[in-house]
């Protein structure tokens, strides 16, 4: 039976919404900097998984145990893709914020017709002991506005609009976010996973 379950992030805002969203489970959640394992995993994989197996990799080789990662991004169709993989470092210039990266984002858009359509992704991977790798997926739709509105979340979650629930991500309930946001999707489905461990 699974007794712990290590994050691999440092992101305060990330590390909290696993918690919440995988506190159903019958096991413990801890995270790396609780652990005293402080690791700044280069993200060099031309895909979300690639980047979430090097997370998860490197942080079970540092534990021993049993470890989440995920890589997760914001694809606007208008930009092709963009920033996708490089959503956390999508501005020409380093130690850029949040704030930063949203402007930078919305200046690419300026010209674009609207709707500007965009998805959420994410990759969830599991690393075992054993060496067995697991792998989940979530994604969830919605547009790009360019009036930041909301104080919860992080990232790009300000202009973010879900038109069915007619809020951005900073705008609803965390206890909703964790249920319809491209994160919860993929760690819900991993949940049966880690319960059958």
């Amino acid at each position: 039976m699974l007794q712990s379950l290590v994050i691999a992030s440092g992101n305060p805002g990330k590390i909290r919404e696993i918690k919440a969203i995988l506190r159903s489970g019958e096991f413990e959640i801890v995270s790396g900097p609780e652990l005293g394992v402080f690791m700044d995993v280069k993200e060099t994989g031309t895909t979300y998984a690639e980047n979430a197996r090097l997370k998860a990799i490197a942080y079970q080789a540092a534990t021993g145990q049993a470890v989440l990662a995920d890589d997760s991004g914001l694809e606007v169709d208008a930009l092709d893709g963009a920033p996708g993989v490089h959503s956390a470092r999508y501005f020409p210039k380093s130690n850029a914020t949040d704030a930063d990266r949203r402007a930078y984002l919305l200046e690419q858009l300026r010209n674009h017709p609207l709707p500007l359509t965009a998805h959420f992704h994410c990759t969830a991977i599991l690393a075992m002991p054993d060496g067995s790798i697991i792998e989940t997926v979530g994604r969830c739709d919605g547009e790009i506005i360019f009036e930041e509105r909301g104080s919860g979340g992080f990232g790009y979650d300000p202009i973010f609009y879900m038109p069915e629930h007619q809020a951005t991500m900073a705008e609803i309930p965390a206890s909703l976010k964790n249920q319809v946001s491209h994160r919860a999707k993929a760690l819900l489905a991993m949940l049966p996973v880690l319960e059958s461990l």
